[in-house]
């Protein structure tokens, strides 16, 4: 993604804990959702607590942006609000190519949200960017009851516009009536 945007060095860390509290800018946010369906709406907002045990880094809080998706029925877009929850303990790239080098073991629950940062300086910017596409719904709706597209009969009905991409069908059909 290029230069990161939400480092924190190590050095200014301690027991204790320090509050981080961060916009999210816009145009990071249009790079990190660039592979997704989703674009965001404004910047957002990063609220965290990193603390040092060790030379382990702790870092909570949450993420907070909107985006619009379009509705997996209608297609027409809809908002969603993310604001997913960061849980991550971070450890010395040092510490984790020892546990490579040795013999393969399964991955515990507790070593799922462990990730390696280079002992001087905390860089979330990838543990925020994954943690907001995970939070993106598998199926955005704009209501519940969303009755999906629009058939060339329901625009007549109900004066619907066509989905532009259905035009072509509506075309060849009024053709092979004539």
């Amino acid at each position: 993604m290029g230069k990161p945007t939400f480092t924190v060095a190590a050095s200014e860390l301690d027991a204790g804990g320090k509050a981080f509290e961060m916009p999210v800018p816009h145009a990071w946010l249009v790079t990190a959702f660039e592979e997704s369906d989703a674009k965001p709406v404004g910047d957002g907002l990063v609220d965290m607590r990193l603390s040092k045990s060790g030379t382990d880094v702790v870092v909570h809080g949450h993420v907070k942006a909107e985006v619009e998706l379009p509705c997996s029925r209608c297609l027409e877009p809809v908002r969603v609000a993310l604001h997913p929850e960061i849980s991550v303990l971070l450890v010395p790239a040092a510490k984790v190519r020892k546990r490579e080098a040795a013999p393969k073991v399964d991955i515990t629950a507790g070593e799922a949200d462990v990730l390696p940062y280079d002992g001087e300086n905390v860089i979330l910017d990838d543990v925020i960017r994954d943690d907001l596409l995970l939070d993106l719904p598998m199926i955005p709706l704009c209501s519940d009851n969303c009755p999906g597209i629009a058939s060339a009969t329901e625009v007549r009905e109900h004066d619907r516009a066509i989905d532009p991409r259905l035009a072509p069908l509506l075309a060849l059909k009024r053709q092979h009536k004539e």
